[in-house]
């Protein structure tokens, strides 16, 4: 294991992760099945990539602290009021204010509990989350984590690129690693162009980089391209690069070696929630002194119960369900 990847690991092993990233709302119809536009009825949990994989890593036993900025409203309260009720330290998240404020509503997303069909609804127009700015992440004290996680959404508009660029620049000055998930969604960026040069640069700045095939190969310039573009990271500037490769499992890489895994495959319910759930699992495990292809294939294995469930935040297993999928499903298909 390289020294670099040692140090990594080491960071993540402190259990205690700065989240950068959105918060929001989810509303799903219920029961499940039920398309949204013959809903009557709807469950509601907080949302968002960043603030998932905080509660994820919450139920799994660490500590995370998330930073964001949510909607001086209603809205606004109940996420803060949910991450504080999963454990997440939600010190960082604050209300836009001054003028104009009113016009920043968190992020909604209204999403189906079916396979077939599903449709996922965002709205993100004015989002809160982008005016998280540069005084938000220097107001920080980096000593006091052991390793900054974010998602690519954060990267998306200004002041949000800004600031997550600056609090990269901050977590790399106080010597925590930085793990990102390039998470790349279409929808909130201008140009995908403008995407692929900003995700890039964020991943050349990343110390763990997490995507699938589809997003290294957008970064890389074609799907044919992105495993090749991942094995450049990883024996260049990255300590350690997971390539999902949805039901063919996964690749993990570093500079010495490379881990390939496969899926507990499971009756799914739902695809949202996965990509958060697998973050979290992975992060955990490391935490806990697990080997890589352990980790890997744990995070795998939050995936799993993920989409099997309905919900995100509240499908995210804890331990005990964690341990327990492990024993029920002691097989998992794809590489050995």
């Amino acid at each position: 294991m390289s020294q670099t990847l040692t140090s990594t690991i080491a960071g993540i092993q402190q259990n205690q992760f700065l989240v950068i990233g959105r918060v929001g709302m989810d509303l799903y119809p219920d029961p499940p099945g039920t398309a949204n536009e013959d809903a009557t009825d709807v469950k509601v949990a907080v949302g968002g990539s960043s603030a998932n994989i905080a509660v994820g890593i919450v139920k799994l036993g660490g500590a995370a602290s998330l930073v964001t900025r949510v909607s001086d409203d209603s809205v606004g309260r109940y996420c803060v009021n949910q991450l504080k009720q999963y454990g997440v330290d939600a010190t960082q998240v604050r209300p836009v204010s001054g003028p104009g404020a009113s016009e920043y509503r968190n992020s909604l997303a209204l999403y189906e509990t079916r396979v077939e069909g599903h449709q996922s609804v965002i709205y993100r127009n004015g989002a809160a989350d982008f005016q998280m700015s540069i005084d938000d992440v220097e107001n920080i004290d980096y000593s006091q984590y052991g390793a900054l996680i974010t998602a690519g959404t954060v990267f998306a508009a200004e002041p949000s690129r800004s600031a997550t660029f600056r609090a990269f620049e901050l977590a790399r000055n106080a010597g925590i690693p930085i793990i990102f998930d390039i998470d790349y969604r279409p929808y909130s960026w201008p140009t995908a162009e403008e995407a692929a040069t900003v995700l890039s640069r964020a991943g050349a700045l990343s110390d763990v980089i997490v995507g699938n095939d589809e997003e290294f190969g957008f970064m890389a310039g074609g799907i044919d391209k992105g495993l090749a573009k991942a094995r450049e990271l990883a024996s260049s500037t990255a300590a350690l690069i997971i390539y999902k490769m949805g039901g063919e499992g996964a690749i993990t890489l570093t500079g010495d070696e490379e881990i390939r895994t496969g899926i507990y495959p499971v009756e799914a319910v739902k695809p949202t929630g996965a990509g958060d759930s697998f973050m979290a699992g992975l992060m955990a495990s490391l935490a806990a002194d697990k080997t890589l292809q352990e980790s890997v294939l744990r995070g795998s294995a939050c995936a799993a119960i993920v989409v099997a469930k309905p919900g995100c935040a509240p499908a995210m297993p804890n331990t005990a369900e964690l341990e327990q999928f492990l024993i029920s499903h002691p097989g998992h298909t794809g590489y050995n």
